[in-house]
Formats: structure tokens, sequence, C-alpha cells
């Protein structure tokens, strides 16, 4: 087993996983591609070039905003840096959750999909609503867990001892 993970630097089953990961993902490109290779290969390229040159840039400045807009003593730690990096984090994840939604469910949220309503039953008018209150339940959640981590941090823990600690020579 040594000489495996000292060969290969993982554990047999990680290479396993990989190697079914490399299956699945064979197997769905084969599927995929079968059936009209020109347009798979078109989306993927005019997906590459719409993150590359609209999103990217677009988040980069929505990041810079964000870190301009929290000031640096935006905290009462005295590791401000690092505090001030988890701010942040906590801003990004709820945010790039949020939009992650919107790019998967824009049709409903923006009422482009016809028909949606004799389908399911369900008024397009709910999907901005309901997009709306996630995103403000995942902001809420991400400060109420900055918060509390804040609060857990500043605490002692179990392993604080009280007491001095002894000198290394020997006590007289």
């Amino acid at each position: 087993m040594r000489y495996f993970r000292a060969r290969y630097g993982g554990s047999p089953l990680h290479l396993l996983l990989i190697l079914c990961s490399f299956a699945l993902t064979a197997y769905a490109g084969v599927r995929l591609l079968g059936t009209n290779a020109l347009a798979v290969a078109v989306w993927f390229v005019g997906a590459a070039l719409v993150h590359d040159l609209v999103l990217l840039p677009l988040y980069t400045l929505l990041d810079r905003a964000v870190r301009r807009l929290l000031p640096a003593g935006a905290t009462t730690s005295t590791d401000r840096a690092s505090d001030r990096a988890a701010l942040i984090n906590h801003v990004r994840v709820p945010g790039l959750v949020s939009l992650l939604l919107l790019l998967v469910w824009y049709p409903l949220v923006l009422r482009r999909v016809p028909g949606y309503t004799v389908t399911t039953g369900l008024s397009a008018d709910v999907f901005l609503g309901r997009w709306l209150l996630v995103t403000a339940a995942l902001f809420a959640a991400s400060a109420v867990w900055y918060v509390a981590s804040l609060a857990f941090r500043d605490r002692p823990g179990p392993h604080t001892d009280s007491k001095p600690a002894a000198p290394d020579g020997p006590s007289e």
C-alpha cells in the first residue's frame, strides 16, 4: 500500500473514484455529442466566451465594489485581515448561490416561459418573489453564521487554562 501511495500520491479508493468519474464523463459526452455535436461545441465555446468576456469582468467588479464598501476596520477583532476576508466571503457565497439560482431559473424568474402555467398550475408571477425571498434568506443565514462564528471564536474554549503556566526551571 505504501508503494502505491508513494507512486500514485493517493489511496486506491481515490484512483477508483477518479476512474469512475472519467467513465461517467465519457458516457455523458458520447450521449451528448451523439445527438448534435456541432450544437454542443458551439454552446461550449459560447459559454466559455460569455464567461471570460462578460461574467468574469462583471463579478470581478462586483467583488471590488464589495471590498470598497467594507472598510478595513469593519470588525472588532485584533486580526482584521482575516476578519475582513471572512466578512467578504460571507457576502460572496450567498451572492454566488443567488446568481447561480437566477442563472438556472431565469426564464421563470423573468417570465420568459410561455405555457408554464398550463403545464404546472403555478402562476409565472410567483417566481420573482420566491427568488428574492431565497436571496434574502441566503444573505440572512450568512449574516447569522458570520455573527455566530465571531461570537464563538472570541469565547475561550475548554482547552484554555486560567492558571498561569509553570516556570520551566525547578521550583524552589
